[in-house]
């Protein structure tokens, strides 16, 4: 949500000055930054900041201080379910520093962020009002810069400098936001929040992509049912940050992993068929697709795109984001995603075995000091086509309303599929599903067992939860003595979003056999492993 207003103030040069807040909570702080956002037509100010802990729906309200004195401003807002806020004002270039701080009121107190100062300076005169002029083709090649990012672009829990990238020229970037993982999708949604706002503010586009883990089923209907569960997750994400506005690109599905089974060793044991995968991928991009209205992209390779999916028409109305870090984007003649000989075959190979891409990722090992990245690489990647043709991915924006939030406690039910108990040298395995109240599976959490206090062992036994598809696990206890019990399997959910739910379950043990020693054998010396050789991961890379 945006509001447009003169304000008479700010300067690309932020002076951070101590605010004179009175902290109404301890427990509630707000953060506020201010940027002038580049532009050619209008004279942008950008506040952003975040409510801590994520509070949705508080009023925030914009207060400018002149001659000592605070006054409400008539810019507000309202926080979202990520707990973020955004204000994108006009306003009048001033010599003057005005001192700028929000304020929300919370349970009949107020808090106050700390203030900041900024000077507004005037925009350059030009001779044109294209908005397409500000996205410069400062690229290789010619062509527009990007970037894609994610925790691992925030090591220590540093910030991104985005001036720095917007003046190293980079003009969009692709912000990692959620993933099929409940772990890392919670710390996705942390730098999401952290960096969605501030790179807008630096007048970089932004735009999203979810890293997807698929289901281990066998049927068409159980992988349509885990496609369109993970695509709500996604929907979900983009609504607790306010759906899309004019300076977002849309969301892209990064596919690249077809592993549905991984051993206890870290090995894949079974791969999903080429079928799942193309047909889990139309699922997902087209349930996205008709709920917020703008068309996703796909990420990929070409490898994986030719030997892990079928063409698919279906698939191919989406835009390509190609990996590819082999060849020099500085030679325009230089094209991504072609063999030495032949074609790669999948749904985007064109005409002369040319890949219809629209983003080309060209390097893994940017020079990430160069753009303002406190990491030691950063992924780099162009557009392929105008400004005009890059802006047309920014039509179509989404606001969520309040049934598209994530839910909150939701109620769950769950419901126990089988358990196999044999004997104490074997696993026990209890296959688990938990639904949402419109029976489709539950999208986050994650299962456990709890014994009864009458049998619980005097060991307990080591317990794993594997994900076999959205809302079903099979629950697995290594070195459980012989015995019977009495037990609750607990489903839990650390996002909040469903509500806990449990079921209690019997179960018996035999003995098992018993190893017999050898004493006449030696054992034999452990074996140092030889040392592998160090690998330069960037070596035929692009540092750039």
């Amino acid at each position: 949500m945006k509001f447009r207003a003169s304000i008479t103030s700010v300067a690309l040069a932020l002076l951070i000055v101590g605010a004179p807040s009175a902290i109404a909570s301890a427990k509630t702080s707000i953060t506020m930054s201010l940027s002038q956002t580049p532009s050619q037509t209008r004279t942008i100010v950008t506040l952003y900041g975040s409510i801590k802990p994520a509070r949705s729906g508080l009023l925030i309200r914009v207060q400018s201080n002149k001659s000592d004195t605070w006054n409400n401003t008539n810019l507000t807002t309202k926080s979202t379910k990520a707990g973020s806020w955004k204000v994108v004002a006009d306003a009048t270039p001033s010599e003057t520093i005005i001192k700028y701080r929000v304020k929300v009121s919370l349970n009949g107190s107020s808090i106050y962020s700390p203030s900041k100062s900024i000077i507004i300076k005037p925009l350059p005169e030009i001779a044109t009002a294209d908005a397409a002029f500000t996205v410069e083709q400062l690229g290789p090649g010619e062509r527009i810069h990007g970037a894609d990012i994610s925790r691992w672009q925030h090591p220590y829990n540093k910030a991104i400098d985005f001036l720095k990238m917007y003046s190293a020229g980079i003009r969009f970037v692709m912000i990692k936001a959620a993933d099929t993982r409940d772990a890392s999708d919670v710390i996705a949604l942390k730098y999401l929040v952290m960096d969605h706002s501030a790179a807008q503010a630096a007048g970089i586009y932004t735009g999203f992509y979810y890293y997807a883990i698929l289901p281990d089923v066998k049927t068409n209907d159980e992988v349509i049912r885990d496609a369109t569960a993970q695509a709500q997750k996604a929907t979900w994400r983009l609504a607790a940050i306010g759906g899309y506005s004019e300076r977002d690109l849309p969301f892209a599905l990064d596919i690249e992993n077809s592993c549905v089974r991984v051993s206890s060793a870290g090995t894949c044991q079974k791969y999903a068929t080429r079928a799942q995968v193309t047909l889990w991928s139309e699922v997902f991009l087209q349930t996205l697709k008709s709920k917020t209205g703008k068309t996703p992209i796909l990420y990929s390779y070409s490898n994986f795109l030719e030997g892990s999916m079928n063409k698919s028409t279906a698939l191919a109305q989406y835009p390509l984001w190609l990996a590819q870090y082999s060849i020099n984007p500085f030679d325009i003649t230089n094209k991504p995603g072609q063999k030495a000989g032949g074609c790669y075959v999948h749904s985007w190979t064109g005409a002369n075995c040319d890949p219809q891409w629209t983003v080309w990722q060209y390097t893994s090992c940017g020079i990430a000091s160069k753009y303002g990245v406190p990491s030691s690489r950063l992924d780099l990647n162009v557009f392929r086509g105008n400004p005009n043709a890059f802006l047309d991915l920014t039509k179509g924006s989404w606001t969520p309303q309040e049934v598209d939030l994530m839910p909150n406690n939701e109620a769950s039910s769950m419901v126990i599929n089988g358990i196999t108990s044999t004997t104490s040298d074997k696993l026990v395995t209890i296959k688990v599903s938990v639904s949402r109240p419109d029976l489709t599976p539950v999208v986050t959490g994650t299962v456990k067992l709890v014994f009864d206090s009458l049998t619980t062992p005097t060991t307990l036994p080591i317990q794993t939860a594997l994900r076999a598809t959205s809302g079903e696990w099979s629950l697995v206890l290594k070195a459980v003595p012989a015995g019977t019990y009495l037990a609750t399997v607990v489903y839990t959910d650390v996002t909040k979003t469903h509500a806990q739910s449990s079921q209690q379950l019997s179960f018996t043990v035999n003995a098992g056999p018993t190893p017999t020693p050898n004493p006449s054998k030696t054992p034999s010396p452990t074996k140092q492993p030889t040392p592998k050789p160090s690998v330069d991961s960037c070596a035929k890379q692009i540092r750039n």
